[in-house]
């Protein structure tokens, strides 16, 4: 892959992100309001049962965001970090 298609991958990834973490909002006061407030036992305790597919949605939301923080790593364009990669390796 050249550099060129890595640019435009993560300006594709950058147009997206904002977009995707509104659809994992929006699904979760979808599922907040569409399921119903029932129990069920988990390891002895009753758990809300609309928790379930909110925690799925929340590991979703967090590899969206774990993946767009590796990609400006990468790409060299961290905001708000301290120092480069290189700074590291000088030691």
């Amino acid at each position: 892959m050249d550099r060129e298609a890595a640019k435009r991958s993560g300006s594709d990834l950058a147009k997206r992100y904002p977009w995707a973490l509104a659809l994992y909002g929006v699904l979760a006061v979808l599922v907040w309001f569409t399921m119903d407030a029932g129990k069920v036992l988990v390891m002895g305790r009753p758990v809300e049962l609309r928790l379930v597919p909110l925690i799925i949605l929340g590991g979703f939301a967090l590899r969206t965001v774990v993946a767009m923080q590796a990609d400006r790593i990468r790409g060299g364009s961290d905001k708000g970090g301290n120092a480069a990669p290189e700074e590291f390796e000088k030691g």
